[in-house]
């Protein structure tokens, strides 16, 4: 993936091709730097696993065997000047779209192997133990939300036979003014914007648990363990009702940057219960009652 990103870094600089509204090179480049996190992150969540290693090197071998077959296709696509999701054109395009399809579920179903793993474990460090189990879900809900695109639109429903079917824009169609560097739609929702910010969850989490332990010689309250994982737990229900709202907001049609009042007072409620959470987080722990024994 790291090797594609460059490539697709090239590709940007001297094709000036564009499909679907944006430079032909920006999927690769965009797909191969996200999976180069998400596969790193695994790599080392794996790491974490005091058993079920062997279980485990199959699924992250699933994971990379397929993650690298997609993005050989949608390369593939790319070198033809064709769109590669979504696309029944023809046969051929249509054949590519339905093997990209196989993969991903089967790449799903091996990131999900992994999770079961993590969510059995016994790993010491409370705190990252539940920073990568709840990581690892809140990414899995969001690679799914990539099902639901390939739903056919209204208007692809009215055609007899459809060139594309599926689309990653709710409300308007995909192609039209779209976000500098993302791609994602302007002025209509987009689900790419909750499946990028689910999946990502997968290192956000557990950085914030590094982070907070790195905190911990200079402030007195992050040295407690139970005031770090109290964080952790209240980041995660946070980022997952984030998530959330951003999957409601691109489902019914609205654009990132031009929410409305329910949307709003939701993103409200979030900041204010989260901020309420961690400030009762950040409470020292009382400390443990002495048990007789222990009086000198």
């Amino acid at each position: 993936m790291g090797g594609l990103a460059l490539v697709s870094a090239v590709g940007l600089a001297v094709d000036d091709r564009v499909l679907v509204g944006v430079p032909i090179w920006s999927k690769p480049f965009k797909f191969s730097v996200s999976l180069l996190a998400y596969a790193l992150s695994l790599a080392w969540m794996l790491t974490l696993l005091p058993t079920g290693r062997r279980v485990a090197w199959w699924a992250g071998t699933v994971v990379a065997a397929t993650g690298s077959a997609e993005m050989v296709l949608i390369t593939l696509q790319v070198i033809r000047g064709k769109q590669s999701h979504f696309n029944q054109a023809t046969p051929f395009d249509n054949a590519v779209f339905q093997i990209m399809g196989g993969t991903i579920v089967v790449l799903w179903l091996g990131a999900l192997t992994i999770a079961i793993l993590l969510l059995r474990a016994r790993i010491l460090d409370r705190t990252m133990a539940w920073a990568v189990r709840l990581s690892s879900l809140i990414a899995l809900a969001g690679a799914a939300l990539g099902f639901l695109m390939v739903r056919p639109t209204s208007e692809q429903l009215a055609q007899d036979d459809a060139p594309v079917v599926g689309a990653h824009a709710v409300g308007v169609p995909d192609g039209g003014p779209s976000l500098p560097l993302t791609g994602w739609a302007e002025t209509g929702g987009d689900l790419r914007i909750p499946h990028f910010f689910g999946m990502h969850a997968l290192q956000v989490l557990p950085l914030l648990v590094l982070v907070l332990a790195a905190l911990a010689p200079r402030f007195a309250r992050l040295a407690d363990e139970r005031v770090r994982l109290r964080l952790t737990l209240t980041a995660s229900a946070a980022y997952t009702a984030t998530f959330a709202l951003l999957t409601w907001q691109a489902l019914r049609g609205q654009a990132l940057f031009a929410p409305d009042g329910a949307t709003l007072a939701g993103a409200g409620a979030i900041v204010l219960l989260g901020g309420a959470a961690t400030a009762l987080s950040l409470r020292q722990a009382s400390p443990s009652p002495t048990r007789p024994e222990e009086v000198v």
